[in-house]
């Protein structure tokens, strides 16, 4: 009984972060005669439908903006994690004389906002000829000030006898980086994923800027389009959302042991 408190506190914090999730799938399910605005708010539908889905998935092609945006989503949690951790360790393990320099610089980035970046990052995508490309919606997300500072404080946790050992074998730098230290940075690669997947697959702006043809759209632009094309249909933009929010579900599912693992042991076992 004494831990009552503690869980009675964890359920109810567990009680609003999923309220809003929850209100959404409401919205969802609600048919046509209900009153989305009624006071005092009515969180269960009254005749539960699908009708809406059907809907959405009817007028525009959603399974396409899915398929672009884990195309990209993919692609930039791969891009992120091989050069993120590269760099990581290059910071934490490779003795050079600019290397404060650059991570001050790299930390100096970090408080940037996009939106000062975002112009000289456009210009280097027209250059590139990445406009309406998958790889160009992938290019502000491919390695990321964050990335380096989460993975260079990894690998600085791994004890030093390891990779002493390794090279006293012959192993080289690239070997040591992919077959000693990433396999022991495991949680934290995870949650890197999770963050990129997650800013990747939300992320509105730059493919709004970067993108107009319709055969690109990623999933936040094909929910902007559904909420012009029916005059902002509340149960419309409902079910897109709850649709769009399944894949990021699933991903955070399946990344989540990790979580623990890193939570428990950290990431080298003493």
């Amino acid at each position: 009984m004494k831990h009552l408190p503690r869980y009675l506190a964890l359920l109810a914090w567990a009680l609003v972060t999923i309220g809003p999730f929850l209100w959404l799938l409401s919205t969802a399910l609600k048919g046509p005669g209900e009153n989305l605005f009624a006071n005092p708010p009515q969180l269960l539908p009254q005749e539960p439908k699908l009708k809406n889905f059907e809907r959405v998935l009817e007028s525009q092609p959603m399974f396409s903006y899915l398929g672009n945006s884990l195309q990209v989503a993919l692609l930039a949690v791969v891009a992120n994690l091989t050069f993120a951790s590269m760099a990581g360790y290059a910071l934490a393990r490779i003795p050079f004389k600019a290397k404060p320099l650059v991570f001050a610089l790299m930390l100096a980035s970090m408080m940037l906002p996009f939106q000062l970046l975002m112009i000289p990052v456009y210009q280097l995508a027209l250059g590139l000829g990445l406009r309406n490309t998958l790889l160009g919606l992938v290019l502000p997300h491919a390695c990321t000030a964050f990335g380096i500072f989460l993975m260079r404080a990894a690998f600085e946790a791994i004890p030093a006898a390891l990779e002493e050992a390794a090279v006293m074998e012959g192993v080289g730098r690239w070997r040591i980086w992919a077959f000693v230290c990433l396999p022991l940075v495991r949680p934290q690669l995870a949650t890197l994923a999770v963050f990129t997947f997650i800013a990747a697959w939300g992320d509105f702006l730059w493919p709004l800027i970067l993108t107009d043809d319709p055969a690109r759209f990623t999933l936040p632009l094909g929910l902007n389009r559904l909420a012009g094309l029916f005059s902002l249909d509340w149960r419309l933009v409902a079910a897109g959302a709850v649709f769009s929010l399944i894949p990021v579900l699933l991903m955070f599912s399946f990344s989540q042991r990790f979580f623990i693992e890193g939570a428990m042991k950290g990431a080298v076992k003493q």
